[in-house]
């Protein structure tokens, strides 16, 4: 498996830490996931989606999450097919982690599109978010408005870490899919279905999400103007992630992950860092290789 600290985005990385400093809220998460989320989200799923497994596979769904899971190094999740006509997927648990994929995603989205999701949502789970991400879900659904006022302190900084969490997550689709299908799929989901799909440009869509950071980078009203956009959200606006996919799958960080995936480079298993061939021991931290 590769470490995550070779893709997570350091926005989402500084964010979790921050939360995970606040003395208890580790611990306190973990037992109510143990309790009582994790057990009702699964009898919700064993009663009202279907579960995919290799008996019960139609069109391939199950070997799709399998497969990714495989390159990744994952155990694979339970999975489960949602009816619903929007084209979405997330991922809950703690000790037993489940995806749910809605039938809309298939319909909506192409073959490669949807492993990017799928990818998508492993990355949320090789970054260990998916605890916090359920947690945050709790809070911020279950909370009447008036008591969100109320804790404000620790629902703002929650949605913020979500959305930069989301965007170490889309490092992976990078990763496996590449950046041009994490900018179609998005392109897909922002107002481009499969039925236009011969009638929609990509490019043009990458060139509006460069134009949208000059608007969000711009002046210090137009960048006040798009935190209050975004700070109830808890994904970024699609442009911003286009836009941040494709700047990493430019960088050297890029490059060596990828070389890991497909075993053109090694890591020391004690500290993680690059190693040659031929080392004996590793020269980052004197560990036999």
């Amino acid at each position: 498996m590769i470490p995550s600290t070779y893709f997570i985005h350091p926005e989402d990385e500084k964010a979790l830490a921050a939360m995970k400093a606040v003395p208890g809220f580790d611990a306190l998460m973990k037992k109510i996931m143990e309790l009582f989320y994790e057990k009702y989200l699964h009898g919700v799923n064993m009663g009202s989606n279907m579960r995919l497994s290799d008996a019960q596979d139609p069109r391939g769904y199950y070997r799709r999450v399998k497969r990714i899971c495989g390159r990744l190094g994952l155990d694979c999740p339970e999975v489960y097919l949602e009816t619903n006509p929007f084209p979405n997927a997330y991922t809950y648990g703690d000790t037993r982690v489940c995806m749910v994929l809605t039938s809309g995603l298939f319909d909506y989205l192409t073959d490669d599109e949807i492993d990017s999701v799928i990818a998508h949502e492993c990355g949320h789970i090789l970054c260990h978010h998916v605890l916090y991400h359920t947690m945050a879900r709790t809070l911020l659904t279950g909370l009447s408005n008036f008591m969100k006022a109320l804790a404000a302190p620790l629902v703002y900084p929650l949605y913020y870490w979500y959305r930069k969490s989301e965007l170490s997550a889309d490092r992976v689709a990078t990763l496996l899919c590449g950046a041009d299908s994490v900018a179609r799929t998005q392109l897909r989901l922002a107002g481009g279905p499969k039925a236009l799909a011969g009638e929609v440009d990509v490019d043009e869509w990458v060139k509006q999400a460069e134009e949208y950071e000059n608007i969000r980078s711009g002046s210090v009203w137009d960048k006040f103007l798009q935190m209050l956009a975004v700070m109830n959200q808890d994904h970024p606006f699609a442009a911003v992630r286009v836009r941040e996919a494709r700047k990493w799958s430019q960088t050297e960080g890029f490059r060596i992950v990828s070389g890991l995936l497909d075993g053109r480079i090694a890591i020391c298993p004690e500290c993680h860092q690059v190693v040659e061939p031929g080392w004996a021991f590793c020269r980052h931290c004197g560990h036999r290789l």
